[in-house]
């Protein structure tokens, strides 16, 4: 017994800074064992010895400090069961043997000791808030056996329980005990020894009791009544929308990976800031196409063009998706292409007058070739206008034949100019014989005039 400050003040010192749990509702039973002292010295009483003499003292002298005076054996002679019932109130049955040496500072001839004592125990570890630090008091009843003499005792308690875990403890307590026929025999008994508490259910093992545990089959944190949190974010997973990625509560759990508001579950675009419009989805340049859609992010375009602008090739005003001529500069009356003037087609038949054929027939002559280039440029500058390849003839010969003789010509100048790249669209191929003369038939000037292709703008 000399040891026990020091063990009170080392264990203290190891234990005092755990967290642990006391019993309590979540371990409600609990089993003592330990070792028991008996002293019979500080209770006040006069102790007749066997040989008449008389040993007496003051009410609590020596209680702990003279241990000359106790009796004690060196070996587990205390145990005890008790039984948490609720708001801090405990019920403990307990029992111990000794054998007595000395009756105060008077030595006794060994005489044996048991005792049984029923105690109503308060803890006031929730009043002064500690898991560890747990002292309790108490009144109860018990008995005691002396050699052939017993006694029924009245008992107060005074102990602390230092919790190591959630389940053991070393206790020391102190009890006074009142004998009601004998009083002469008022005794101190000292208790050290461990307690093990139980009878609390942990079906996952994560520490939380099911009682408390909120998800009694996954193992988890305290800090969440018992449910995990996988991602560690600081929210549960039975509250987490998105368990396995860290997030923010803002967003259920979710994460904001581009800072835009919008959490990276319903963001088309979670690592580019967006908008909500654009489901997260940045466009740079507000033209309603979001960027990974849009050909030309950065300039705004309408979306029939991927976002870009519509060009303006030969910069005529007309959009080259409106103008026919994107590459000719046009006028926007004439759907962006230039308008042949009457100039031009006065020009225009001035070369194709100019157009010889071999007598007779519908072979183009080669001092026609400067006529001929001169026309492919100008119908090059009017890319959407239509023309009509017109032959002519005079009236010598008959009708029948020269009108033959009109459109094959006129079908030698359609296929010089498409074979050099006239679109056959633009032209189409008229022969009028001697139907429409320009000039007197009976005059040779006359008929040389007749004889001839024009090139007309078609309506």
């Amino acid at each position: 017994m000399k040891y026990f400050s020091k063990i009170l003040f080392l264990t203290i010192l190891v234990f005092g800074l755990t967290n642990t749990q006391a019993q309590d509702e979540n371990n409600p039973w609990s089993v003592f064992i330990g070792t028991n002292a008996v002293d019979f010295y500080p209770t006040g009483a006069d102790i007749v010895t066997p040989d008449g003499r008389i040993a007496s003292s003051s009410f609590g002298e020596d209680l702990f400090f003279e241990t000359g005076n106790w009796n004690y054996i060196t070996s587990i002679s205390s145990v005890g069961v008790t039984r948490y019932i609720g708001d801090g109130i405990s019920f403990e049955l307990s029992g111990s043997i000794n054998r007595i040496d000395r009756l105060g500072q008077v030595e006794a001839d060994r005489l044996s000791w048991f005792n049984i004592d029923g105690t109503i125990q308060y803890n006031f570890k929730d009043i002064i808030n500690t898991g560890w630090f747990d002292p309790y008091a108490g009144i109860g009843l018990g008995y005691f056996s002396l050699d052939e003499n017993g006694a029924g005792t009245f008992n107060t308690n005074l102990g602390v329980n230092f919790w190591l875990s959630d389940q053991f403890a070393l206790t020391v307590d102190t009890s006074y005990k009142a004998a009601f026929e004998a009083p002469d025999f008022d005794l101190f008994q000292h208790r050290i020894g461990v307690k093990f508490s139980f009878g609390g259910k942990d079906t996952d093992g994560d520490g939380v009791y099911d009682k408390y545990d909120e998800c009694v089959d996954t193992p988890g944190l305290e800090e969440f009544n018992g449910c995990p949190d996988g991602d560690g974010d600081g929210i549960p997973d039975k509250d987490d929308a998105c368990p396995d990625t860290a997030g923010s509560a803002e967003f259920n759990g979710c994460a904001d990976s581009d800072g835009d508001g919008i959490d990276d579950t319903k963001d088309e675009c979670p690592n580019e800031a967006g908008s909500a419009e654009n489901q997260g989805c940045p466009d740079a340049d507000k033209d309603g196409l979001i960027d990974k859609l849009d050909d030309c992010p950065n300039q705004a375009g309408p979306s029939g063009n991927n976002g870009c602008p519509w060009p303006d090739t030969d910069g005529d005003g007309v959009l080259d998706k409106d103008d026919e001529c994107p590459d000719v500069a046009g006028i926007t009356d004439n759907n962006g292409c230039p308008k042949v003037t009457e100039e031009v087609q006065k020009e225009l038949n001035e070369y194709a007058k100019t157009v010889n054929f071999a007598t007779g027939k519908s072979e183009i002559t080669e001092d026609s070739q400067e006529a001929l280039a001169a026309i492919l440029n100008i119908l090059a500058e009017y890319p959407n206008a239509r023309f009509s390849v017109e032959g002519h003839t005079d009236s010598v010969g008959r009708a029948e034949s020269n009108k033959k003789l009109s459109e094959s010509r006129a079908q030698a100048v359609y296929e010089y100019l498409t074979s050099n790249g006239v679109d056959s669209d633009r032209l189409e191929v008229m022969g009028y014989g001697e139907e429409k003369p320009i000039a007197d038939n009976s005059t040779r000037a006359g008929r040389a005039q007749n004889r001839r292709v024009e090139i007309n703008l078609m309506k």
